[in-house]
């Protein structure tokens, strides 16, 4: 199995990607090709990543002023007080804008990490080593920081690109199923916005993905998912325009995720599985996708035992709620919600072409939810 490397472009910053097995060991190694040099270095762990891992990473960066916080990830924790915790432990150590802060966890341990750095001292350097298939395939990617408040969801943030990821398959090994879940969710949205190519070759390996066994195939599905992630970050960075695609999904699953009030009962790769089924069905009543498009990726969902439904949740009779949350979405304009919708498998609207009242949405999504 070959191991990958990417680059990424932005107006601000250029970065490797690596993705593959064994690239803890070559941490080093990998830290000095790219030519990243730092003397003080944070590590924000994810509590749940496995302490022979953790070690593993701590001793690899064989630095004297190398400090490790645990954080428990959760989208409770994901606020501004544990942002101020870790800004005090910076200050306490006196570190400098060449130091260095690195997350070694999910998307939540990123997002937090990535934020904290963007704002200490107006940013020092940040290195991103995601250990979840969620974060490998997504959010590791372009930049987007933030937390959560009482509004909706990552409404507080920064765009700030790391220095370098590191995607290190050894990591997911230690996933339950549901994990895994998760991070397939984003890599379907992939194939559903960009590549009918790639959705067909995930309709054959969907199984061997999300059962965690052959790593193969997933190194593969990360690579092809990260290729897409990056086309658009590279374009439009601060997602002014085409990058507001990816999203396809999210508006709902952001608005599902709050109205659960962050419960762990859902999970975000759930939500945006909820949200995509979601939003394709949206997509059939408003004649913007076939009758078969339609029926395709309900009979994908239905043979992969997918999450396509709030009743699975408990989340039914919050309906309303998530669609008054869906009002506080960074992408809409005015009191309309803006929406991705599906053309077909591999092509979407346009940003900011569809834009619908609440009582518009609610009206189509009660006809079959």
């Amino acid at each position: 199995m070959r191991n990958y490397k990417l680059k990424i472009n932005t107006k601000n910053k250029k970065y490797s990607i690596f993705i593959g097995k064994n690239l803890i060991k070559s941490l080093d190694k990998l830290l000095k090709k790219e030519n990243i040099v730092f003397e003080k270095c944070l590590i924000i762990s994810d509590s749940k990543v496995p302490f022979n891992l953790k070690n593993q990473v701590k001793k690899k960066l064989n630095k004297k002023n190398t400090y490790l916080m645990n954080f428990n990830s959760s989208e409770k924790n994901k606020n501004l007080k544990n942002i101020q915790n870790i800004l005090n432990f910076l200050f306490k150590k006196n570190f400098s804008r060449n130091d260095c802060l690195i997350s070694l966890g999910g998307g939540i341990a990123g997002d937090v990490s990535g934020f904290a750095a963007s704002i200490y001292k107006r940013g020092i350097k940040f290195i991103n080593i995601p250990t979840t298939l969620l974060a490998q395939v997504d959010s590791s990617i372009g930049g987007k920081t933030g937390v959560n408040s009482k509004k909706g969801k990552n409404l507080i943030g920064t765009f700030y690109q790391p220095k370098l990821v590191i995607s290190e398959l050894e990591f997911l090994k230690s996933l339950p199923r549901r994990e895994i879940i998760c991070g397939f969710a984003e890599i379907l949205k992939h194939s559903f916005i960009s590549d009918k190519k790639f959705f067909k070759w995930i309709e054959k390996n969907t199984k061997k993905i999300i059962n965690n066994k052959d790593y193969k195939i997933i190194n593969s599905a990360i690579f092809k998912s990260c290729k897409i992630k990056i086309s658009f970050v590279q374009k439009d960075e601060k997602e002014k325009g085409d990058r507001a695609i990816l999203n396809f999904g999210h508006t709902f699953a952001h608005g599902i995720e709050a109205a659960s009030n962050f419960s762990k009962k859902i999970n975000h790769g759930e939500a945006v599985l909820i949200g995509m089924y979601l939003a394709s069905k949206l997509s059939k009543d408003k004649n913007i996708c076939s009758k078969k498009t339609l029926g395709k990726i309900i009979n994908f969902y239905k043979e992969n035992n997918l999450p396509n439904d709030l009743k699975q949740f408990s989340l039914k009779n919050k309906l309303d709620k998530i669609i008054e949350l869906m009002k506080n979405d960074k992408k809409n304009v005015d009191s309309k919600i803006s929406l991705i919708l599906l053309k077909r498998i591999g092509k979407t609207t346009k940003p900011g072409r569809i834009k619908m009242t609440p009582k518009q949405i609610k009206l189509s999504l009660k006809k079959f939810t």
